[in-house]
């Protein structure tokens, strides 16, 4: 495999993995909580911190980090409220987030639409190695809670009023829940683009619930497609120079596609299981009342 003997390849490679595992491990309670199109609006928002970080001559990855956990925190607070106006305070929000970061851009004298472009899409070549370790230190912290609290999260992505029945810090843990999307927003930058993480958010847990059973198999499963799917399309990338985002969610799209055509038939096959082991159950039970 002669793409693993350039430098940006390897670390285009690395940063693939860790998007492809993230952006599922959060994505899967966003799913969860009906919150899918989470991802696409602070991939919005994330768009001025990369502008500012070219403004202000410091890393685009950090400062839209800055900004996307302020954004994500905003729209937590929103719709905590539950307010009819909550849904137009958020669409100025996302809106805003793109616009502020078109012209702020502009104003930067190290940075240009191209740079913009690259981040909103995606592009291997711009991978440098501060924003591998970057990545690493982000993608750390998402893992560290989508696994560490997988519980306390599911709960409360599942009910929350039972979960503050139980006793648990809903609101702390929503607010950590938006903090984590927005972190592993800005670790698919420069890999999948900030308009095309949401996909990858959503995409392969789709495609894993269609043949899974329950919240630990559909995570794992999610993950597994996310990372195979991630890592294929930035190879891809290289050997036909085809731009890495797009090459990936469309992967993710056709793999989504297998597993709902895999679907039909085991869904046969398990109401057929069920239905048998109903009239077995029905024998049994017949012939116990016969016996007594």
């Amino acid at each position: 495999m002669d793409l693993l003997n350039y430098a940006f390849m390897q670390r285009a490679l690395i940063a693939a993995a860790l998007v492809g595992i993230t952006a599922p491990a959060i994505g899967t309670y966003l799913v969860q909580r009906r919150q899918a199109v989470m991802g696409d609006g602070l991939g919005h928002v994330a768009m001025t911190g990369v502008a500012l970080g070219f403004l202000l001559n410091t890393s685009p990855v950090w400062m839209a980090t800055l900004v996307a956990v302020v954004g994500a925190v905003g729209m937590e607070l929103i719709r905590s409220r539950g307010r009819t106006s909550g849904d137009v305070a958020l669409a100025m929000l996302f809106y805003g987030g793109l616009a502020g970061g078109v012209m702020i851009i502009n104003l930067a004298p190290n940075g240009s639409t191209t740079n913009l472009v690259s981040a909103m899409f995606g592009s291997i070549t711009t991978v440098a190695p501060e924003d591998v370790t970057a990545m690493l230190i982000l993608a750390a912290f998402v893992i560290a809670v989508t696994i560490g609290l997988r519980r306390q999260l599911f709960a409360v992505c599942q009910d929350e009023e039972f979960a503050k029945v139980t006793g648990l810090p809903v609101r702390a843990l929503n607010l950590l829940l938006a903090v984590t999307a927005a972190v592993t927003v800005t670790v698919a930058m420069r890999i999948v683009g900030l308009l095309l993480v949401s996909a990858m958010m959503v995409i392969p847990v789709a495609a894993a619930q269609r043949v899974t059973r329950g919240f630990a198999a559909t995570l794992g499963l999610a993950i597994a497609i996310s990372l195979a799917v991630s890592l294929g399309g930035t190879a891809a990338t290289y050997y036909v120079d085809v731009p890495s985002g797009a090459t990936i969610v469309l992967i993710a799209i056709g793999v989504f596609l297998a597993t709902t055509a895999l679907s039909a038939p085991l869904a046969r096959r398990r109401a057929n299981a069920a239905r048998a082991a109903e009239e077995v159950c029905t024998r049994d039970d017949v012939k116990v009342r016969a016996a007594s």
